[in-house]
């Protein structure tokens, strides 16, 4: 019964629309015959915010390009729509068309072009509206400073927040809330409570704008002392409170506290509420308990797109790509986030292929991708190293204006790098506008990939020119260039100084790389006392096994190959990497009855060698080659090889036929 009037609500607007755009032309003509401009302005302006709160924006917009002559409320009616359906690159181009027309902008302009820039988190086109109030005196004006408040905190810019809030003559509980909510976004908790503590009365939004800042950054217990506290001020908590409680437990991973919200909610009465109900199914979902996600999703009254979209995605944390696109189907409006859930759910299973296919249905709909969905669409062709596929992703995120967001320009930097192309690596690093850690990782990533160990090394040390601190994967990055450029000495001295220099701890991974930087360069011995000197663990020992054992092998090291072999078995002896890097060891050093018993040793466990995988894109189809698989092509690529060999062994015979 719910879904027959959800489909007869949207029938009816979508009658009306067409109404509306049936009568546009007896419309104008009408009003035109009353020769009242006032009356004509205040009518269009009118039925485009009418259709910009439905979602129908193209047809509003089609109404304000023809509309004869348009005013200021004109314009900002657009300008909100845009910012509201989150268009913010639309916003800002017609905020730009206004300022060329002449009209000048008020506080309602301002306003919905800073919850543009806001929204978007652009701190560029922030300031410059920012410079614009000043200009034109509105910087008296609450909202406007209010939402410029909010523009600076949602762009984690605290101290120009602060500085907004100092130079205000007057504020509100908007305008305390936005301040608040500037230093929790940015984790700046002390000058957060101070903020808190300073307030004239604490509503409950200031409240839930603690708790939810603190569980942002996985400060659950913090998160629960301040509810305590919330509760013992009488002030009461509501659904957004519980909401964001369970956030913070989803944040923090933590199974106990979780299981103590979802107990809370349910004996305070809050357990009905689609917000508290929808935190609480994600949380099932993020932690990919698919059986209490479903019995959450099942004893939902109502039904929302966020309700939809958390189940799809405990699906496919589950790896259940099936029952997610069973329900995807099922679900009576998909939004962007339906689309991208599905998208991010396949790339990460390993079906890239399906998620390319979701990305184009998804465009074929109109509607419009977000950064996530790009991110997630650029991770699918970087694991399939598809680069025309990518190239076109490309084409869409320049079509869109995203191309300068640093999110996305860190997967472009990253797709480009696993395609091989590291001048379109180096092209979307240039770019970033405000470039972060992530993305100067991402290009060193990419010129250790591709063995340019100088670029690599001299974008670190402008790196740290920058003041950007490196992180852990920025050792990792410079352990694997040094490792494939054989810059042993420099791979030392960056082992040393991340310790000393940059206080930071090591981990499995960063042993692992120096071993196997060290295997690599014959210093074989050493890379043993090193793995022995940091081995605590059985996965740490593995890791290292698995380094130490392909580095005897490629050095001919058999007594020292033959001790790993063998700890490498004992601890996973159901894997059959242990009995192929021993058998290789052994092939190598032309010990061939000992590589045939390990071989054996191999097959009288049940184990067998995963087979060699390759592929090629060839005019936008993928073809994969796998070892023991014939190609229904098989013949021709057979003759082909002959004929290339032939060249190889024969440089002087070339012009062959076909």
């Amino acid at each position: 019964m719910l879904d027959i009037l959800m489909v007869c609500q949207r029938v009816i607007v979508v009658e009306n629309v067409m109404d509306w755009l049936l009568d546009e032309r007896d419309f104008f003509c009408n009003l035109k015959r009353r020769n009242d401009m006032r009356s004509i302005l205040f009518q269009i302006t009118s039925k485009i915010a009418s259709l910009s709160r439905s979602g129908y924006i193209t047809h509003a917009r089609k109404l304000f390009d023809e509309m004869p002559k348009r005013d200021t409320v004109a314009w900002n009616s657009m300008l909100t729509g845009y910012s509201r359906l989150g268009l913010h690159q639309e916003t800002f181009s017609l905020f730009r068309q206004m300022r060329t027309s002449n009209i000048k902008p008020d506080h309602f302009t301002f306003t919905a072009t800073l919850n543009a820039c806001a929204a978007s988190s652009s701190l560029r086109n922030g300031t410059k509206i920012h410079a614009l109030v000043i200009v034109l005196g509105y910087q008296s004006s609450l909202p406007v400073n209010n939402s410029l408040i909010d523009m600076y905190g949602k762009c984690l810019s605290p101290f120009s927040a602060n500085k907004i809030f100092q130079e205000t003559n007057d504020s509100n509980e908007v305008t305390w809330g936005s301040l608040l909510f500037a230093y929790t976004n940015s984790g700046q908790f002390d000058a957060a409570t101070s903020v808190f503590e300073m307030m004239p009365k604490k509503v409950d939004v200031a409240w839930n704008i603690m708790i939810s800042g603190l569980g942002q950054y996985g400060k659950i217990e913090l998160c629960l002392d301040m509810f305590k506290e919330m509760r013992e001020s009488f002030c009461e908590p509501d659904q957004w409170t519980y909401s964001a409680l369970i956030s913070a437990c989803t944040e923090s991973l933590q199974l106990e506290y979780g299981f103590m919200m979802h107990a809370v909610v349910i004996k305070v009465g809050w357990s009905s509420a689609a917000e508290a109900k929808n935190s609480i199914l994600s949380f099932y979902a993020k932690l990919g308990s698919v059986n209490d996600a479903m019995r959450v999703f099942e004893s939902l009254g109502t039904l929302t797109q966020v309700s939809w979209n958390a189940i799809i995605d405990a699906f496919m944390k589950a790896g259940d790509t099936s029952e997610a696109f069973l329900t995807f189907q099922r679900m009576p409006d998909k939004n962007v986030v339906s689309w991208t859930s599905m998208i991010t759910g396949y790339a990460r299973n390993g079906y890239g292929e399906e998620a390319l296919s979701f990305f184009v249905g998804m465009m074929r709909n109109c509607l419009l991708p977000d950064d996530f969905t790009f991110g997630a669409v650029l991770q699918a062709c970087s694991s399939l190293a598809l680069l025309g596929h990518g190239r076109m992703v490309h084409g869409c995120v320049i079509h869109h204006g995203f191309h300068a967001r640093v999110y996305i320009g860190n997967g472009l930097v990253n797709m480009y790098a696993k395609c091989g192309d590291l001048d379109g690596s180096n092209l979307a690093f240039n770019d970033i506008y405000e470039k972060d850690l992530v993305s100067f990782n991402a290009m060193l990533f990419a010129y250790g990939l591709h063995g340019k160990a100088i670029q690599a090394l001299r974008l670190y040390e402008d790196m740290v020119a920058s003041g950007t601190k490196p992180d852990k994967v920025t050792f990792i990055g410079l352990f694997l260039t040094c490792s494939h450029s054989g810059l042993i000495d420099k791979g030392r001295e960056f082992f040393e100084s991340m310790r000393l220099v940059h206080g930071l701890s090591l981990d499995m991974d960063h042993v692992a790389c120096m071993v196997d930087m060290l295997g690599r360069g014959g210093y074989v011995a050493e890379a043993k006392e090193l793995a022995i000197k940091h081995s605590k663990t059985g996965d740490v020992k593995t890791s290292y096994c698995e380094a130490l054992l392909g580095a005897s092998s490629a050095h001919s090291e058999v007594e020292i190959g033959k001790d790993v072999g063998k700890a490498l078995k004992d601890l996973e002896p159901h894997k059959e990497i242990s009995y192929v890097l021993q058998s290789n060891l052994y092939c190598t050093s032309g010990r061939w009855k000992e590589a045939e018993m390990v071989r054996k040793a191999m097959v009288d466990e049940g184990l067998k060698k995963m087979p060699g995988c390759s592929w090629i894109e060839v005019r936008n189809k993928v073809a994969a080659f796998v070892a023991g698989h014939s190609q229904p092509c098989m013949e021709e690529l057979y003759t082909l090889l002959h004929f290339l060999e032939l060249e190889m062994r024969h440089p002087c015979f070339i012009g062959f036929e076909n």
